[in-house]
């Protein structure tokens, strides 16, 4: 039976006829004239980490959930797609402390539950599925979005069965905003709150827990999410120095400092190595959560006296 998480978020809201929201950021749109381009490629280097693996009969409904199963019994969670080239996709590179500049649209996450897995509800079908050898289709869960802090988010489950949303601010490993997702055609959510300085964010199922999806929060527009080929480009940045950092869930943050020209390119590379890849400490296994070997009766204790003589 999957492990149901305790539930100590805001409780679930229907997101009708809540009130606007106003940004929390200091940032402000200006006219960028001269405005320079960071071009790159993010890398991993090293073996490709194994994807984890759920098997799919542990978790509830789970026969509908087969869509994104490895026809094996399993939902492999693929969180590094690595290019043949080495280029990491799922990558966030952001540029940090810009005060001004190009227009920064609010971030409002429009999510949705469909086969058993979360993701943006305008993520293309390229993002979602990778061509086998064998000219099949793979599922290839869309990692990691980018967010603002203080917008709302809303989750449509299109699925036939139930889930929950639960969205962890992961530095602090507590719940920040919590709520059922039924059967419905109507958007669920809430507002997500982060802490100052927490940038960091982990969506997953409370029902199931290869659900998994994560969030970096930015307070600028100048940022971008790297794709098959790990490339990311970022213009219209004002000239100047700034700090750039490259996020991806499971490994430490990479930064660089960078001196953007006026009308110019400057070009920096990201390399992350895949021998420090980091998971929270209940998410590390060797092959299964429960491992293959386990003995039912390996949780009992030995008998003693008074019960035992």
């Amino acid at each position: 039976m999957a492990r149901v998480w305790l539930i100590v978020g805001l409780i679930g809201l229907s997101l009708v006829g809540l009130p606007g929201i106003s940004a929390a950021s200091d940032y402000k749109e200006a006219v960028v004239s001269d405005g320079g381009t960071i071009t790159g490629m993010v890398t991993l280097k090293g073996a490709v980490p194994e994807p984890r693996v759920f098997p799919v009969v542990q978790f509830p409904f789970g026969v509908f959930c087969k869509k994104v199963s490895d026809g094996q019994g399993n939902i492999r969670l693929e969180e590094f797609l690595v290019s043949p080239e080495g280029g990491m996709q799922d990558t966030i590179v952001a540029v940090q402390q810009v005060k001004q500049g190009k227009p920064f649209p609010h971030l409002k996450q429009n999510l949705v539950a469909v086969d058993c897995m979360f993701h943006p509800a305008d993520v293309s079908d390229e993002e979602q599925f990778i061509v086998t050898q064998g000219k099949k289709l793979r599922h290839a869960h869309p990692l990691v979005m980018v967010m603002e802090n203080h917008q709302p988010v809303t989750v449509v489950n299109k699925d036939p069965i139930i889930h929950n949303g639960q969205f962890f601010q992961n530095e602090k490993g507590n719940i920040i905003l919590n709520f059922p997702l039924p059967v419905s055609s109507e958007p669920r959510g809430g507002i997500l709150n982060f802490e100052p300085g927490k940038r960091i964010s982990q969506m997953i199922c409370g029902m199931h827990e290869f659900m998994q999806s994560w969030g970096f929060v930015v307070d600028n527009p100048y940022y971008a999410k790297t794709k098959r080929d790990g490339k990311f480009m970022i213009d219209q940045l004002p000239p100047g120095t700034y700090k750039v950092t490259a996020w991806h869930p499971h490994l430490k943050p990479i930064e660089q400092e960078v001196t953007v020209p006026a009308n110019g390119n400057v070009a920096i590379n990201f390399e992350f190595d895949a021998s420090r890849v980091v998971r929270p400490e209940y998410e590390r296994q060797e092959k299964f959560r429960i491992g293959p070997e386990a003995h039912p009766h390996e949780h009992l204790e030995e008998c003693e006296a008074p019960y035992c003589k």
